[in-house]
């Protein structure tokens, strides 16, 4: 149970890895849980928090869970995230500049 290998026999998983990423997880999952329900800060400071918590949680389920790193395929699985991310970006940010800006110009008539 200490590794799984796939067809090539090539890949070594081991259970430390996984349980690495639960208990990051919990940690991750549990910060901003308490922050929001005790609303012990304030609206700006929890959004940053709950928002890097997020980030590195994402983090850890592509290198713990999913074993997303520069050696496999060939560096090709890290470079589509790359690609990926950065269409994602382009739309979710030029979305938001359009609503922006439409709401701008409909306030101001």
């Amino acid at each position: 149970m200490n590794h799984i290998l796939n067809e090539n026999n090539l890949s070594h998983i081991n259970i430390r890895s996984y349980l690495i990423g639960f208990i990051l997880s919990i940690i991750l999952t549990t910060i901003p849980f308490w922050i929001v329900m005790t609303r012990s800060s304030s609206y700006y400071v929890t959004l940053g928090i709950v928002t890097s918590c997020a980030i590195v949680q994402v983090l850890v389920h592509l290198f713990c869970f999913l074993h997303l790193d520069s050696k496999s395929e060939n560096g090709w699985n890290m470079i589509s995230l790359v690609f990926s991310l950065i269409i994602i970006l382009i739309i979710v940010s030029g979305s938001i500049w359009i609503m922006w800006n439409l709401n701008y110009n409909m306030m101001v008539r």
